[in-house]
């Protein structure tokens, strides 16, 4: 199924209780207990004056896409909250494991031996190790980022066991234009025979779906912050 909810276009509290409510109905409907689901608020585009609203509201866990986005405007928010977590849900260059390990308690997209590779040396160095998620490419698109799905095994014993990282989880983005459900099936089963309990899927059209198929973290951008122009570098 899909998110059918209408959420303002200019209200992000109100589109956050929304998406709110509709996660807890999800969780009821698959016989999950509420809470159990960590609503990740992508914040790509937001502003800082629309983002302290939320805040204000006592959402704490936001996404952000960009590196460089979120080394200009999140250091501010968390000097006022330090209690701000947040997520990396976009793909990672390793030219910026540095400021990724700096900036992020969680990185949702790690992918290849090259970025694992430089995330450890920076771990390290930095004395701080954030949680990873895998992200695992389960439509096979040449144009996406992530691990095959027949490669996932071995990756993700590759990042524990050769690279030390704190992997605690697996991402997808399903294929547009697919029912996402086989999509979500497929990774919670890869997830399962790993051993790993986190499952970041789902975002503004489908996280009701991805609730009912066992996802602990949903991505959520345009259903809580309505439509966003495009990020420009300063």
């Amino acid at each position: 199924m899909t998110t059918t909810e209408e959420t303002p276009r200019t209200d992000p509290v109100a589109g956050l209780a929304a998406v709110r409510q509709a996660v807890d109905s999800a969780c009821a409907r698959a016989g999950r207990e509420a809470g159990s689901v960590t609503l990740v608020a992508a914040s790509k585009t937001v502003p800082p004056d629309v983002l302290a609203r939320t805040i204000e509201a006592g959402h704490l866990v936001y996404g952000e896409n960009r590196v460089q986005e979120a080394r200009a405007k999140w250091p501010p928010l968390r000097e006022r909250c330090p209690e701000i977590e947040l997520h990396l849900i976009g793909p990672l260059q390793s030219n910026k494991a540095r400021e990724a390990v700096a900036l992020f308690d969680v990185v949702h997209s790690l992918d290849r031996a090259s970025l694992c590779q430089a995330l450890a040396r920076e771990c390290a160095r930095q004395g701080r190790m954030p949680q990873f998620f895998v992200q695992v490419n389960t439509g096979a698109e040449p144009q996406k980022a992530g691990v095959l799905p027949d490669a996932a095994d071995a990756f993700v014993a590759a990042c524990k066991e050769t690279y030390g990282l704190d992997v605690r989880g697996l991402m997808c983005i399903p294929p547009a234009g697919e029912p996402p459900e086989p999509h979500f099936a497929l990774l919670a089963a890869i997830a399962a025979r790993n051993g790993l309990p986190l499952l970041s899927m789902g975002m503004s059209n489908d996280y009701a779906s991805a609730v009912e198929h066992g996802a602990t973290h949903v991505r959520v951008g345009s259903a809580i912050f309505g439509a966003r122009p495009p990020w420009t570098a300063a």
